[in-house]
């Protein structure tokens, strides 16, 4: 047996030595190996006729494309969603069409990093990149933050340099949300290790704040980064070439075309024939789903929801995200399509294609298809409009006061914040006021706007993240959420109501699956979907697009280790997961550690989620675990959860001290800080530390993990 055993360590130590060898071998060679892996050679034009085999593999080597389309900037974005392409691609438009500089957006996902190195000193490298949750990069955007924070990262030159990047110049602008303790952790990492490994940066590091002010920060960046980009190109405003705006996009109408191969909503290109299938956020899943109300009367509704991902690639763990891609509204597809005189051409067939070769996406969605589809499916007609946007179209506007009170809009921050921010005004809620202010017909009131500058100025519709409140251990294919319908009214002079785009679509689905009369209040949507492939109507069965996006909010590995949960309203979503998760090990005879669980809402009555599921669980894990309650409209002074943290902060505090996790989900403005500052008074308090110490203390638990949060503002 022992000789028989060495046989085989030998062999095996063969075999790694020679994959080890070939590892190395691959790793020198392993940009020789991306060129002749990527390379494409002439790229022929893609036409309408064509788009069922999609487009060609393009090359990794920015630096060659830059060259070879005779970029001098290039405009990488690392985009969770949406956003940051958006800024990233109004930025390089600008840089072209203002500065005459030669400029291409990118996905910074698709090109390898390791050739900045290779960047000539007379081009410049711009980087617009979000932090999504607790100082992580977005999913695209992974390699590169790997190869930034590697100790010793490896570039294609030469590895040994200690400033491998002194060629570089780059420009440096950060999404993040400053709710979260890692406010813009990505760009600032980013930014310190470029400057490290001997970049140098132009301008200043702008960031931008999505708890309210991002377009402004966004907007009073660019005041002084545009004069430090002028400097640094050796340009200015003049240097552009004078006359008409450049479009972006061509817009082509079809006339009678086969509707075989016209898109009419799906989310993604068809596939060859024979071709894997793989879903995720680039080829979201039309999943299954149930639905049950969780509110006991009252005008409010939040839906409990079952997503099946059966028989796919998909996958989740228990505290992930799952993405739904919703459906606008017809009334504001309506509104849209009349305020531009499309009314009577929503289902004429249009081919989109961007006039550069070298734009980050020739197709803005999947193409041929026609305006219905554009405004129900592909772009964000409901988000309130930019201030950039309708600078775009004062010289579309249809007469001399529409053009100056556009412009107003534009240029001065308060009328914009008064009449468009505050109140959520969609375009083509803004275009419709002003004709109405006018006395104006709004039906084609500004059919002078040219479309391509409505695809390229509206973002597209972007999915919605909900916390999975299911343990994927307890059932790994299939996936609940807890969704609360959102409408609201805001300016209390108006009877206009804002509707949420996503659980109002929710909504509507719930209604049609449980045979409901409809009701009369809430926007119709089509939730049949392209095709009809949503919604079986005899069946009563629906489908939503849907992917998981990864978290890192989780429970710890050991199951022994005590948990804290804060969670009031829907906040309580990923921790029915983690309870249920615990109560599971539990009955599967493995020792689980003390599980408390703080649940806050207006009425044990009326919106007390999940409130039948709690004692059995709670029973099943035993011991100290349990459940806190805080009703804020049962007694005559409002309780929340931060205030039974408080009352049971001894007990809390021993947990603490015993190596227990904290989670908190839900309202980050109030709740989450006011939970923040508990837990430093419980330092201060039960550990008799001094507030700079007690604050340490909670700091101190955020970056050992064991202070999580998946908050929202």
């Amino acid at each position: 047996m022992a000789r028989s055993s060495q046989q085989l360590f030998d062999t095996l130590d063969i075999v790694f030595l020679g994959t080890l060898g070939l590892g190395t071998i691959a790793w020198f060679a392993r940009h020789q190996i991306a060129d002749k892996l990527f390379k494409t050679g002439a790229k022929p034009e893609i036409k309408a006729t064509d788009a069922r085999t999609g487009p060609p593999k393009k090359e990794r080597n920015f630096v060659k494309v830059m060259q070879q389309e005779g970029r001098r900037v290039i405009f990488f974005y690392g985009s969770q969603t949406g956003t940051a392409e958006d800024y990233a691609s109004r930025l390089a438009k600008e840089c072209s069409q203002k500065y005459g500089v030669s400029s291409m957006a990118a996905d910074i996902e698709l090109y390898d990093l390791s050739y900045l190195d290779q960047v000539p000193e007379d081009c410049l490298v711009f980087f617009v990149m979000a932090t999504y949750g607790e100082g992580e990069p977005t999913d695209n955007a992974v390699d590169f933050w790997d190869l930034v924070s590697e100790e010793t990262p490896q570039f294609s030159g030469n590895d040994s340099d200690e400033k491998p990047l002194n060629n570089l110049r780059y420009v440096a602008f950060g999404l993040g949300n400053k709710t979260y303790e890692h406010y813009n952790e990505v760009i600032r990492k980013v930014d310190t290790n470029l400057k490290n490994m001997g970049a140098k940066r132009i301008g200043e590091r702008g960031e931008g704040d999505d708890d309210g002010s991002l377009e402004e920060d966004f907007l009073a960046w660019q005041e002084d980064m545009w004069p430090a980009f002028c400097e640094a190109m050796g340009v200015d405003e003049n240097s552009a070439q004078s006359g008409p705006r450049q479009a972006s996009f061509r817009v082509e109408e079809l006339g009678e075309y086969d509707q075989d191969k016209v898109y009419h909503g799906e989310l993604s290109e068809w596939l060859k024939e024979g071709a894997r299938i793989v879903y995720d956020a680039k080829r979201p899943y039309n999943a299954t789903i149930t639905s049950r109300e969780l509110f006991k009367g009252g005008d409010r509704h939040c839906l409990h929801m079952e997503i099946d991902i059966s028989n796919t690639n998909l996958s989740y763990q228990t505290g992930d995200h799952i993405a739904i891609w919703p459906t606008n509204n017809e009334i504001e597809v309506e509104r849209l399509a009349t305020v531009l005189g499309l009314a009577d051409k929503l289902d004429t067939i249009v081919h989109i294609k961007a006039i550069d070769a070298a734009a980050s996406k020739q197709f803005p969605f999947p193409v041929p298809t026609t305006y219905r589809a554009i405004f129900r499916h592909y772009l964000d007609i409901c988000a309130a409009v930019s201030r950039q946007t309708l600078m775009s179209l004062v010289e579309y506007a249809p007469t001399e006061k529409a053009k100056e009170d556009l412009k107003k809009l534009a240029s001065d921050k308060d009328a914009y914040r008064i009449r468009v921010g505050d109140v959520t005004r969609n375009l083509a809620e803004v275009l419709e006021m002003l004709a109405l202010e006018e006395s104006m017909d709004p039906n084609g009131a500004f059919d002078t706007v040219p479309f391509d500058l409505i695809v390229e100025s509206v973002s597209r519709l972007q999915p919605r993240y909900y916390s999975i409140s299911s343990s994927s251990k307890e059932d790994p294919k299939k996936i609940a959420i807890t969704a609360v319908t959102l409408d609201y009214i805001p300016d209390a002079a108006s009877p206009r109501t804002v509707y949420g785009v996503n659980t109002n679509y929710l909504w509507r689905i719930h209604e049609a699956i449980n045979a409901m009369e409809a009701d009369v209040v809430v926007p119709k949507y089509s939730i049949n979907g392209p095709r009809n492939v949503l919604m079986d109507v005899e069946s009563k069965v629906a489908r939503v697009p849907v992917h998981v996006r990864r978290s890192q909010f989780k429970l710890p590995r050991n199951p022994t280790v005590p948990i804290i949960m804060i969670g009031p309203g829907t906040g309580v979503a990923p921790f029915r997961g983690f309870v249920r998760e615990r109560a599971l090990q539990k009955k599967e005879g493995k020792p689980v550690g003390t599980t408390v669980l703080f649940f806050g809402c207006r009425n044990s009555q009326q919106d007390f989620l999940y409130e039948q599921e709690w004692p059995e669980l709670f029973e099943t894990l035993g011991g100290e675990s349990r459940i806190i309650t805080a009703f804020s409209r049962e007694t005559d002074q409002k309780v929340y959860v931060q205030h039974r943290l408080m009352e049971n902060g001894q007990e809390m505090w021993d947990l603490l001290k015993k190596g227990a996790y904290v989670y908190v989900c839900g309202d980050a403005k109030v709740m989450a800080r006011d939970v923040n500052q508990t837990f430093v008074k419980f330092a201060q308090q039960f550990g008799e530390l001094e507030e700079d110490k007690a604050q340490d203390f909670v700091k101190n638990l955020r970056n050992t993990g064991r202070y999580q949060e998946d908050v929202w503002s």
